[in-house]
């Protein structure tokens, strides 16, 4: 196939998935789809849970701390992405998700408790639940009123302290309960007003004799596990069980088994080969192996017994004794021990399962989730559900579109200036890449939030530089001689392994980041990954097909056409860097002496969502938006401050109940914020209560892990690929952003939120990529220049590669220039992160590592023996030409090869003859000591 041919057959396709992106985003086509935003672009629902700690237990912080790591876990799972949880209050957890479908499932699954019991049905159960004799059978109970107020139960709560207090009301229905003490239930007239309705009385109180539990059972949705002598006519039906606490019964604990007992990764929702139906497989571990064959042996000897050696199928139905598995109190399964099969009971080894009685295989799934997360330590009430609006509020959604719309056209318009067609080129290729990666959110159903934009404005700086490699390269080629048409082919050929290198390691980044990490960190990785992977097919597909066609036009052929023609420009930053390199480092030095020195005078200005701070809540009698309360906040030196409409909009974007979440305000700071609101707004109803940090130490130490445990890849593919000398520079740039990035922003101030995480991890790929570019053209420039110094060969390679260090960097910063002076208050302290982290990911690449990678090699022998060559800037300059013709007489790569015009052997002796010029002017050029 011809080159033309191939390079139309790509366009062809590349079209035809432009089509398709097209019907994904127009309204009204089949394939539509909206994106998912995240709760700061588009809010979502906020569930309030209160903790209800059992009888003599307090309730402590790391209760509250651990709930909120598993409720987190569920989240993720549940596949919502980036929720919001903190706590609030001394007992509450707050839980703000994003595109929930079902709101009201959500969060019973998010807040439910997960106590996970396996009872010895039958010899655990007391009171009314059990008949008496040889052999026990259960008896169900058709109300809770039922069990509660039968003699046998009545009996049993005289003997002790009971553990648990329900209210009833003349209709026998529960009005009030559990509650662990007497005192805790209201009067009636308090329960009334609670719940806001008519309650019959006389009310009743019965209660839960001590060390027993209530256990239900659901005789629709468990079909088969509600044992009972007696017919079930009810829709629930309840059970009394004994429950002794492993603290006071050490050697007979009831349940004899925990959900401690049960290796969470084992376990999971699957379908039973012989029923067809789905079931939660779940697996012991090595105790709860032993506890489940003791109590299984013992439960085939008294099926065995009451049998009487009866051994019919019937008769071991009859006969057979349970083992019963309870969630939060309520049967899930009672499979039966056969007997016959099984007379020393059955081994843990493979488990068990429970049956869900013809639930649906989604069933199994929630359920199976709610096990792999484990049990919550206190249960959890749903005090309040309502709608909450974005956390930016749609003035600065506003504010940031025009920022993207404007940076996007600076980048085009600095493209077009510095490389004029190329860069028309470039402009066409990322609106593809703009299109395609538009479509990749959609299909993967990535959730957008601020986090995921910074991935976002990143992988826009990558799609952009892995063209500027490609067209340094082009031009590298023209002034060796070439055709541009021929140019084009070898220099896409060359300059891909250098791209490749690049996003690889990047890419290796935003993978270990995406698997490892969660909530936040997962977005922006994700983000990073997409882009990643998407920049390379427009990079080195797309625009390569353009240019191969244009290369066929006989217009196409002047090099002034694309920028060219002649020498190198800007020979101001041809320096000599590495006889400079001290100066570099005492730069890096004194910012980073000044911003320790700040950071342990003054310390991080850290934001509420990683100290809390206070919530504020208040009504309006007139709708507002969110912006109008923000104009309010920003009077009192709040204006960062995170605003949320409540409840139904009103037209569109106004609402009539707020909740402001800010840092903490002190009694007289928060008299004044209450009065001005007050004041302005006419607010009613005003609360304000403490609230926790939202990014938990699970997130910050998953980030870390992730960080940590992707830098070992990053330099066991450097090791591979380059030398191992090569990856020690790498981690030192990386490490070097990170603290100027931390040390400046105690040296100014700025508040440290969520966001700012978000750069710091921009920070990282960024400076990786910008060094890996410069490393490999060092590697490429080590055997053409075999008789210099290393310091030489890495001032030629900063020569020939720092134009494309700060263009790339330029067109990076245009964006997040423009968020920054477009963006508003809430997005200028994220886009002073990018700048700070950009800015120094540039700096470091080129005076930090490149001088480190020097200082490193020049004490292998080879090098130190060339150290004391001494090249002026003519000697370098001449180095420089031979490195860019040599580079290009190399051949290029088989992936892309050079185009011919056919025909033409006028052309191809032109060629052989510069290049044998060149080899004539290099015989005649000084390699030592050049003045």
């Amino acid at each position: 196939m011809s080159d033309r041919r191939r390079h139309l057959t790509l366009l062809a396709f590349i079209l035809a998935a432009l089509a398709g992106v097209a019907l994904l985003v127009i309204p009204g086509s089949p394939a539509h789809q909206k994106p998912t935003l995240g709760l700061d672009l588009q809010g979502g629902l906020e569930v309030v849970l209160k903790a209800n700690p059992p009888k003599g237990h307090p309730l402590t912080t790391e209760d509250l701390n651990r709930s909120i790591d598993i409720m987190r876990n569920r989240i993720d799972k549940l596949g919502v992405a980036e929720p919001e949880i903190r706590k609030q209050g001394s007992d509450q957890i707050v839980i703000q998700l994003a595109g929930v479908h079902d709101p009201a499932s959500a969060a019973k699954l998010i807040g439910k408790t997960a106590v996970l019991e396996f009872y010895d049905f039958e010899a655990d159960l007391t009171g009314p639940s059990v008949t008496g004799g040889l052999q026990k059978v259960p008896v169900a109970t058709g109300s809770l009123f039922g069990l509660l107020s039968a003699p046998e139960t009545r009996t049993l709560a005289g003997n002790g302290t009971p553990s648990q207090w329900y209210l009833f009301d003349a209709n026998k229905r529960v009005v009030a309960g559990p509650v662990p003490s007497k005192k805790l239930l209201p009067t009636l007239a308090q329960a009334e007003k609670r719940q806001k309705r008519t309650i019959k009385g006389p009310l009743e109180t019965l209660s839960v004799p001590k060390n027993t539990v209530v256990v239900s059972c659901d005789p629709v949705a468990d079909a088969g596990n509600c044992l009972s002598t007696q017919q079930i006519t009810t829709p629930k039906v309840f059970y009394l069980l004994k429950h002794h606490d492993v603290a006071q019964f050490p050697n007979n604990p009831i349940p004899e088994m925990t959900g401690t007992d049960l290796k969470l990764s084992g376990t999971r929702a699957d379908i039973d080969t012989q029923t067809n139906q789905p079931v939660v497989l779940m697996q012991f571990t090595n105790k709860g192996k032993k506890i489940f064959h003791t109590i299984t042996r013992a439960e085939a000897q008294r099926g065995s017994l009451a049998c009487a050696g009866a051994n019919s199928q019937q008769d071991v139905q009859r006969c057979a004794q349970h083992f019963a598995i309870v969630l939060d109190r309520q049967v899930q399964s009672v499979p039966y021990i056969d007997f016959r099969q099984n007379p020393d009971g059955i081994p843990g080894d493979n488990g068990a399962q429970i049956d869900l009685g013809g639930g649906s295989l989604s069933d199994a799934k929630k359920l199976a989730l709610v096990l792999q997360t484990g049990a919550l330590p206190v249960t959890f009430t749903t005090a309040e559900r309502t709608d909450v609006s974005a956390t930016l509020g749609k003035d600065s959604l506003n504010q940031a579109k025009t920022a993207a719309l404007v940076g996007l056209l600076v980048v085009a318009l600095f493209l077009l200036l510095l490389y004029r067609f190329l860069g028309l080129v470039a402009v066409i290729g990322l609106g593809i890449y703009a299109a395609f990666l538009y479509a990749a959110i959609l299909l993967f159903n990535v959730t957008l939030t601020l986090p995921g934009f910074a991935g976002l404005i990143l992988t826009i700086g990558v799609a952009a530089d892995a063209n500027v490699v490609v067209f340094e390269r082009i031009k590298e080629e023209v002034r060796a001689g070439k055709s541009v048409r021929a140019a084009i082919s070898a220099g896409y050929a060359k300059g891909f392994h250098t791209i490749i290198d690049a996003n690889v390691v990047t890419a290796i980044t935003a993978l270990v980041l995406f698997a490892v990490a969660t909530a936040q960190v997962k977005g922006f990785a994700l983000m990073l990954l997409i882009g990643t992977v998407i920049s390379l097919v427009t990079a080195v597909a797309a625009t390569r097909a353009m240019l191969g066609l244009l290369g066929g036009f006989r217009w196409f052929s002047n090099p002034r056409f694309m920028g060219a023609q002649g020498q190198q420009t800007a020979k101001w930053l041809q320096i000599d860097f590495m006889r400079k390199r001290y100066v570099w480092f005492g730069i890096s030095a004194l910012i980073v002496v000044f911003g320790a020195a700040s950071l342990g005078i003054r310390g991080l200005n850290l934001g509420i969502d990683f100290k809390g701070g206070t919530q504020l809540t208040f009504k309006t009698p007139v709708a507002h938006t969110t912006g109008d309360v923000r104009q309010v906040m920003g009077t009192q030196g709040y204006a960062d401050a995170v605003i949320q409409g409540r409840g139904t909009a009103v037209g569109g974007d106004r609402y009539k109940s707020f909740q402001i979440r800010t840092k903490a305000l002190s009694g007289t700071k928060l008299t004044q914020v209450t009065r001005v609101l007050e004041d302005r707004l006419q607010t009613t109803a005003p609360g304000a209560t403490t609230v926790s940090s939202s990014f938990g130490r699970q997130i910050a130490k998953s980030a870390i892990v992730a960080v940590l445990f992707s830098l070992f890849l990053v330099v066991l593919y450097i090791a591979i690929r380059f030398d191992l000398k090569f990856a020690g520079p790498v981690i030192a740039a990386m490490l070097h952003d990170v603290i100027i990035c931390i040390g400046i922003y105690a040296l100014v101030g700025r508040e440290v939120t969520s966001s700012t995480v978000a750069a710091i991890l921009t920070v990282l790929g960024y400076s990786i990529y910008d060094t890996i570019i410069i490393f490999d053209r060092i590697r490429e420039n080590i055997p053409i220049m075999r008789r210099s110094s290393f310091a030489t060969i890495t001032n030629v390679s900063l020569w020939e590669t720092i134009r494309r260090s700060l263009a790339t960097s330029f067109i990076t910063l245009l964006p997040v220039g423009a968020l920054f002076l477009f963006g508003g208050d809430t997005l200028k302290d994220f886009a002073f992160a990018l700048i700070v982290g950009i800015a120094s990911g540039a700096y470091s690449s080129i005076f930090i590592a490149a001088p480190l990678l020097t200082m490193w090699k020049e004490r292998e022998p080879e090098y130190a023996r060339r150290k004391d060559i001494i090249v002026g800037k003519a000697g370098m300059e001449a180095l420089l030409e031979q490195s860019e013709e040599e580079l290009a007489e190399e051949p290029a790569p088989v992936l892309a090869p050079v185009a011919t015009v056919d025909g033409d052997d006028r052309a191809g002796a032109s060629a052989q003859a510069k290049r044998e010029r060149r080899r004539q002017r290099r015989r005649t050029r000084p390699h030592g000591r050049a003045r």
